[in-house]
């Protein structure tokens, strides 16, 4: 339930509802608005992004940054993978060619279709499951590593339940890596030239980014998160925080992808990249 609205461009709370605002949601809202925009919006993000994130190639964030370069998940080869919120399962069918055992599942069934769609093509064969990342249906202990490229954590309303389930079915030592929007790009508008640079909004509000139509039904949410809710979140769920990344924009590169691009890029960082791990026993003791 929608709980309360900015007035956004001069309408008053009590006009027509504006096509966004800031408002506190509930956890059914952001599920049925994300499962209803990304069914909606799949085929159409995919035909537009899909070039750039390859068929089969783990991409960790507009900036281009892959995981063939950086390896932050190590190892996969033999181990089990969960890909949290896969999307068109792009990542899932990389760390597939690279020897892993990999289930990937997204909340929603319209991206499911369009990694079906892939797999058709590539060939590659990965485990789908629709669920929600809030209530995964894996068992404790069943995963060696658990990685997310923009997937599920930036989309819920608790992203500490999303911690606490990565804590729950990782196996101790295992490493749960996810990238999400940077905390610091929520001050700014969401342009990626100059206009982008223009602090206009609180770093410390927490209620969500909110789209929604002439009813006032959330049809789109994005939630925000700062660095430190970020940190206590991932401590709050037993996990060890290994590192924080915060990618440039690569030099020579001038396209743009939404708000990220080589301006603003230049100045601030609109990617965080969180590396954790479950301790294991001795790590505990």
């Amino acid at each position: 339930m929608i709980n309360s609205v900015d007035a956004v461009d001069g309408i008053a709370d009590d006009q027509q509802p504006p096509a966004y605002g800031y408002l506190d949601i509930d956890p059914d809202t952001a599920r049925r608005a994300s499962r209803t925009y990304w069914d909606d919006a799949a085929a159409d993000y995919q035909a537009e992004h899909g070039t750039f994130l390859g068929d089969s190639d783990f991409c960790w964030s507009p900036e281009g940054l892959r995981e063939s370069e950086l390896r932050l998940l190590g190892d996969v080869a033999g181990r089990t993978v969960l890909e949290v919120g896969c999307g068109g399962a792009q990542c899932a069918r990389w760390l597939r060619r690279h020897g892993a055992r990999v289930v990937g599942f997204d909340l929603s069934g319209g991206q499911l279709a369009q990694a079906r769609a892939y797999t058709a093509r590539t060939g590659i064969e990965v485990a789908l499951v629709q669920a929600d990342a809030v209530a995964l249906p894996f068992a404790d202990e069943s995963v060696d590593v658990a990685c997310s490229a923009f997937g599920a954590v930036p989309f819920v309303a608790d992203s500490g339940a999303v911690m606490r389930e990565i804590a729950r079915v990782l196996r101790p030592g295992g490493r749960w890596v996810f990238s999400t929007t940077h905390p610091f790009v929520w001050c700014l508008p969401d342009d990626p030239d100059e206009n982008g640079l223009r602090v206009f909004h609180s770093y410390f509000d927490q209620r969500a980014y909110t789209e929604h139509d002439d009813s006032g039904q959330a049809i789109y949410t994005e939630t925000h998160r700062t660095i430190g809710d970020r940190v206590r979140e991932i401590v709050a769920a037993g996990l060890i925080l290994h590192d924080i990344i915060e990618p440039e924009w690569p030099a020579g590169e001038e396209r743009t992808w939404g708000q990220w691009g080589p301006v603003r890029g230049r100045y601030v960082p609109s990617t965080s990249i969180f590396v954790t791990s479950r301790p294991t026993a001795r790590q505990l003791s």
